[in-house]
């Protein structure tokens, strides 16, 4: 018979669930199970070693490369002479690289952990106690926990396209850590990954096609600030809209790409091939369903409000689950904050939390920057409210005078009687800065009209943007 170590708590993933463990929990045996992320496992999550933090550090850099093809028209010659690949990923990667490091050994050995197991290697449910590990090391482990938490994360997705696998196409997992910039580089997908990798390589001197299904970018968006971000990148890179990709090859010069527009054949040849269209949950890799785990059409594990874990509609006491493998919105501060909820609600049992009360805001790091919350404006309309809207354009106020910028909106929506505020959408500079005013404003219970009069905003400071779209609003 195999032997199973039984523990009080079995913790799955290393991203925001690392912040799990803790005193409180120092008199109760903690195994925390961490398959890894990418190609080499490594420890600490998506965002720490691919995804937000990486990625928003080429962005600077990004921005920085960019400002000669922006500078002319502020009087200003600027040159972008060289772009040493290698050194830009080196500051990066030599900065996260240890971080992730002394992360993974500080929770094997430190004495801070005593009461706590780390093991790497993948878990699977066998049943709704118990857990397979395969580790890394080619070790079988089984284990069983009075309570377990599911912070397993997600990965990329590789869509059933004829070729696609066997020509190796690099995903959000593998791009950032290439040797050498390539000279062109096709990217299949329109979301935020796609968008923001578009940005980094295009303004690293790569030529740069975006492969998209859809008519417009950033389908998730609102409708007018996706028609925007459409426009303003179709003048910096090549764009293949409406495009169906039915096959992909990896030839001599590099990769060849065939699809269909409109019943006509289309082909994009680039040196390489960026795949970024979607993340799944890892809720495969878990055996759920061992578990009698709900999970939804795309994987994601159902929880209710409080985190709890659903089986046929039911809470399955002692299983929680939060971040990636549970959430429709796969942001890191979503993550966050259900962590936060599962850890109060297993040490308080008698106090649970609700995780569903705040606003989700997201932010994209292309350029210009994006950023929303709450309401699209479609959405709003057909709620059956009657809803006002206001459109502010940074060209209207004094900063963005002073930038030159000619593109820029933002875009509030609220209650035309009380004027609650719905939802807001931003697209220029600093919009994932500005949106948070309106962030706070929705969690908080203040109204357009609350905001915009009982305040000051400072003048001439990019937050009149703000200011005066709310003021629209109070008419």
């Amino acid at each position: 018979m195999t032997d199973v170590t039984h523990y009080d708590i079995a913790l799955i993933g290393s991203g925001s669930a690392n912040s799990f463990p803790g005193p409180e929990f120092a008199g109760r045996s903690i195994v925390q199970i961490d398959r890894g992320v990418g190609p080499d496992h490594v420890f600490g999550g998506t965002c720490l070693n691919l995804g937000c933090i990486p990625t928003k550090m080429f962005v600077h850099t990004a921005n920085l490369a960019h400002t000669p093809a922006e500078s002319a028209r502020f009087g200003v010659t600027e040159q972008l002479r060289h772009v040493d690949w290698p050194a830009i990923r080196g500051r990066i990667f030599g900065r996260i690289d240890p971080i992730t490091a002394g992360g993974e050994q500080y929770r094997a050995e430190h004495e801070d952990n005593a009461n706590l197991t780390l093991l790497r290697g993948t878990a699977r449910f066998l049943d709704r106690r118990t857990l397979q590990v395969s580790g890394h090391d080619g070790s079988e482990r089984t284990i069983s926990a009075d309570t377990i938490v599911l912070g397993a994360g997600s990965r990329p997705v590789l869509p059933e396209i004829d070729g696609l696998a066997e020509a190796r196409p690099h995903t959000s997992d593998t791009i950032m850590r290439i040797a050498q910039l390539p000279a062109s580089l096709a990217i299949l997908g329109s979301g935020v990954i796609a968008v923001e990798m578009a940005h980094i390589f295009a303004s690293l001197g790569v030529e740069v096609t975006l492969i998209a299904r859809s008519a417009q970018l950033l389908r998730a968006a609102d409708a007018d600030v996706s028609a925007r971000l459409t426009e303003i990148l179709g003048d910096r890179l090549r764009l293949e809209t409406e495009l169906s990709t039915t096959s992909v090859r990896r030839t001599g010069e590099g990769i060849e790409l065939r699809g269909l527009r409109d019943g006509a054949g289309v082909r994009v040849q680039a040196e390489e091939l960026l795949v970024a269209v979607g993340r799944r949950p890892n809720s495969d890799l878990l055996d759920v369903a061992a578990a009698g785990i709900d999970t939804a059409e795309d994987g994601r594990v159902r929880v209710d409000e409080h985190q709890r874990v659903l089986g046929a509609g039911e809470v399955l006491e002692g299983l929680w689950a939060f971040g990636d493998l549970s959430s429709a919105e796969q942001l890191k501060h979503v993550a966050n904050h259900e962590q936060r909820i599962v850890r109060h609600n297993i040490l308080h049992p008698e106090q649970l939390r609700r995780s569903d009360t705040m606003p989700i805001p997201s932010g994209v790091f292309t350029h210009p920057q994006i950023a929303w919350v709450g309401l699209d404006e479609e959405s709003a309309r057909r709620s059956g409210r009657r809803v006002k809207v206001a459109v502010q354009e940074y060209a209207s106020i004094a900063y963005g005078w002073a930038m030159e910028d000619s593109t820029g909106f933002a875009k509030i929506i609220a209650d035309a009687e009380t004027t609650e505020i719905l939802g807001a959408h931003l697209i220029g500079p600093e919009a994932t800065t500005l949106v948070q005013l309106l962030i706070q404003a929705m969690s908080t219970g203040q109204t357009a009209r609350d905001i915009a009069t009982t305040q000051y905003w400072i003048h001439p400071a990019m937050p009149e943007l703000i200011e005066n779209a709310l003021l629209q609003l109070i008419d």
